[in-house]
């Protein structure tokens, strides 16, 4: 980064130091603070040695985030380290409700940023007596439309001498600054956004929503009945409650969120770094046939203690296995690095979702599986009790060998069946280990068992052997029919088949959407992971009209992605899983270098094996895309008016049947401004998951239950309310309460 973004910026700091102008630097997202940082003082040097004298170069700090004093006496740090003088430019800060949403999604200890406003107006009054404090080396710019702010600052910077300005957008805070430029001797500067409409309505809106919210000075002086006392308030407030739970707490007292690390952070990172040094990826053998009968006889065997067990109680045992892997998530990660190739923010996500599976299906058991009383006829009980079914088998898949493989096992172990866990057979160790967890944990030995070995001979001896009593799949559609048929010609009981797909997904994106939204939502959907999930991005609709434009961004994307070795954090796209799969991607790539036009390709890297280059390929129309490559390969296609002779799509309704003709249906992504077109299209579309103007991929287990329809399972999907149930039998009691010789409740309400 630093060799392509400094000479860009050291080339704008020569024009603005010849013409002496101020070049300002944001410092915006907290993730990036430390690079920010860095970045500024390599420029820092580069303007000492060339334009010592100049004064006009700053950065902007937020006085939101939490670390923003800490920031402020870096800078000066830096001024001083290397004889200059910098501006700097405090505002309050903007895309706060993104921090706070980035949070608690990524499972973080707490918040970067201040989660009450005058604790923000606090920060911000702290930071100006600081860059007061540091006039000799910093000019303080004060961005605000607070009066109270601003009173602050003008008392402050007076008694300093120190030199300042104020600053204000242009069209807002016009009444404070009325009376506040009536003494002439405070210099004020108003500052402006350029470009064309469609850079700046975003921008423009962001400014709106923020000056406009309920909280907001600007707002409150516009409303009479809003009392001046109340408007003056000090921000030097006790507050006892906290403004929003913690990311921890996010999901409510009865099940506590998953815990996430921030890998900009050095102390966050070190315990992988740690991890990956130490674990190794022992060998396994696979089980031969007596030992899979050993097995399913043992799993009958304890099936009757087991499913007697309260639900309660299988629920604790859950969330001690839930704590257990939160505390060990960076040993799981190094396996995952190791054995499955998976870059380590993948590898942090799969565990925190396998965490997730562990506390929500506990959850859902104490809420579900519980005796249900049925309303019906005086004299007469009626209850409905769910309980296993026996040994369910479940047959998990590589790509996500940790979350997919514990959260059938968990959701079968928690309704009561006994569980045969049969891993793929490129990742057994991860899951080894997640078994052994269990058994930690207090899961007994004959309730659940580890199998390992082929899909050809292990798991065809489970789906065979007529002691299964439901069956959890995941993985190719051939081999999910395969397993269909097998136990639809079994004799005995109708097993039933649990089975969640792959897909030919796509994402519709119109006229209206904002191109860089697209291509981040793309590049996340299609080559996250090296392509390898069920529900990454095959098939980008992009309407004709802004087609070049957006192509363009995309193969730039593509240039700048890094393909390597997946223990490193700078990895983009890792390998994809073995040779096997390696071949079969390439020679779809070779097919489509003669049949499609090659829209753009991340550069070849010959670091590590199996290394697939992110590729994009137009085709002619929706139909062409006949399979699922699992890899990183994007397909596009064009759709508007101008298609209608080469067979394609006219229209948004055209573009999403001839996706449902495709006959899968996993997700689909939208990406559009016109929010009636966005649920249209969700009405309309035949797949389980839509997404819309954001990614296609991580679903969050509570928050966006997953699996597909048609081609791409039978659902009920994955981290949702419904999947216990079809690992339950159902049974219905009875009882005639009157057969003792009177209906004595009856009897007993008689005047």
């Amino acid at each position: 980064m630093f060799a392509e973004l400094l000479p860009r910026v050291e080339g704008l700091i020569e024009l603005a130091a010849r013409a002496n102008l101020n070049l300002t630097i944001d410092a915006e997202e907290c993730d990036r603070l430390e690079l920010s940082l860095d970045v500024f003082e390599a420029l820092a040097a580069h303007i000492a040695q060339r334009h010592p004298q100049w004064q006009g170069f700053g950065l902007a700090v937020q006085a939101y985030q939490t670390r923003s004093l800490a920031v402020i006496d870096e800078v000066a740090r830096i001024a001083r380290a290397h004889g200059l003088r910098f501006m700097l430019r405090l505002v309050k800060g903007a895309y706060w409700d993104g921090e706070i949403k980035r949070a608690q999604e990524g499972g973080l200890p707490t918040y970067p940023v201040f989660t009450h406003k005058h604790h923000t107006d606090i920060s911000y009054v702290a930071c100006a007596r600081a860059l007061i404090q540091h006039a000799e080396v910093i000019y303080p710019q004060f961005a605000t439309h607070n009066a109270g702010t601003i009173a602050a600052i003008l008392q402050m910077a007076r008694a300093a001498e120190a030199p300042f300005e104020l600053q204000r957008l242009h069209g807002m805070g016009e009444g404070v600054y009325r009376e506040v430029m009536k003494d002439g001797s405070v210099p004020c500067r108003v500052y402006a956004p350029v470009g064309e409409h469609r850079d700046l309505l975003a921008y423009l809106v962001r400014r709106l929503l923020e000056n406009g919210a309920n909280s907001s000075f600007v707002h409150q002086l516009a409303d009479e009945t809003v009392a001046a006392e109340e408007l003056l308030a000090s921000p030097l407030q006790a507050v006892t409650a906290l403004a929003f739970p913690l990311p921890g707490d996010l999901y409510g007292p009865s099940r506590r969120n998953s815990t996430g690390a921030d890998l900009s952070c050095l102390a966050m990172r070190q315990p992988f770094d740690d991890a990956l040094a130490s674990v190794q990826v022992e060998a396994v053998s696979a089980a031969s046939a007596d030992e899979v009968t050993a097995t399913m006889a043992r799993l009958q065997s304890g099936f009757a203690g087991w499913s007697a067990r309260p639900v309660n109680e299988r629920a604790a045992l859950l969330r001690r296995a839930a704590d257990a892997l939160d505390a060990r998530c960076p040993e799981f990660c190094a396996l995952l690095i190791k054995e499955a190739h998976k870059t380590l923010g993948d590898c942090i996500a799969e565990v925190r979702e396998a965490v997730d599976f562990c506390r929500y299906y506990a959850e859902q058991a104490e809420s579900k599986l519980q005796e249900q009383v049925l309303p019906g006829p005086t004299g007469e009980s009626n209850v409905l009790r769910l309980h296993g079914r026996g040994v369910f088998v479940c047959i998990s898949p590589w790509n996500f060998p940790l979350a997919i493989f514990a959260g059938q096992v968990v959701a079968a172990l928690v309704t009561g069946n006994t569980v045969a866990a049969k891993p793929a057979e490129q990742t057994p160790v991860v899951a080894r280990r997640f078994i052994a967890l269990l058994y930690e944990v207090g899961v007994p030995e004959d309730a659940v068992a580890w199998l390992h070995g082929a899909g050809e001979t292990v798991g065809a001896a489970l789906v065979a052997d007529a002691r299964t009593a439901g069956l959890c799949f995941t993985g190719s559609t051939p081999v999910a029919r395969l397993i269909n048929r097998t136990l639809a010609a079994k004799d005995g009981a109708i097993v039933p088949l649990i089975a969640e797909t792959g897909g030919l997904n796509a994402m519709v994106v119109d006229s209206s959407a904002l191109p860089e939204q697209v291509i981040d939502a793309v590049v996340q959907s299609a080559f996250r992971s090296a392509g390898q999930r069920c529900s990454a991005l095959r098939l980008m609709c992009v309407h004709e009209g802004i087609a070049d434009g957006l192509i363009e961004m995309l193969k730039g994307a593509l240039a700048e992605l890094r393909l390597g070795d997946p223990a490193l954090l700078a990895t983009d796209v890792g390998p994809v899983i073995d040779g096997e799969a390696f071949g079969g991607i390439t020679r779809h790539i070779q097919r489509l270098r003669g049949e499609a036009r090659l829209l753009g390709e991340t550069p070849p890297a010959s670091i590590v094996p199996h290394l697939v280059s992110p590729v994009a390929f137009e085709i002619a129309r929706i139909a062409d895309l006949k399979e699922e490559i699992f890899g990183p390969v994007l397909h596009v296609v064009r759709w508007g008016p101008g298609q209608a002779g080469a067979g394609g799509a006219v229209d948004v309704g055209a573009v999403v049947a001839q996706i449902n003709a495709l006959g899968y249906g996993l997700t689909l992504g939208v990406q559009t401004r016109i929010d009636s077109r966005a649920q249209r299209i969700a009405d309309t579309a035949r797949v389980g998951n839509v997404y819309v103007n954001r990614n296609m991929i991580g679903a969050v287990v509570g928050v966006q239950p997953f699996g597909g329809e048609g081609l791409s399972g039978t659902g009920p999907k994955a981290g949702g309310p419904h999947y216990l149930y079809r690992f339950c039998g159902e049974q219905t009691l009875t009882v005639n309460t009157a057969a003792a010789g009177g209906n004595a409740e009856l009897l007993a309400g008689l005047s």
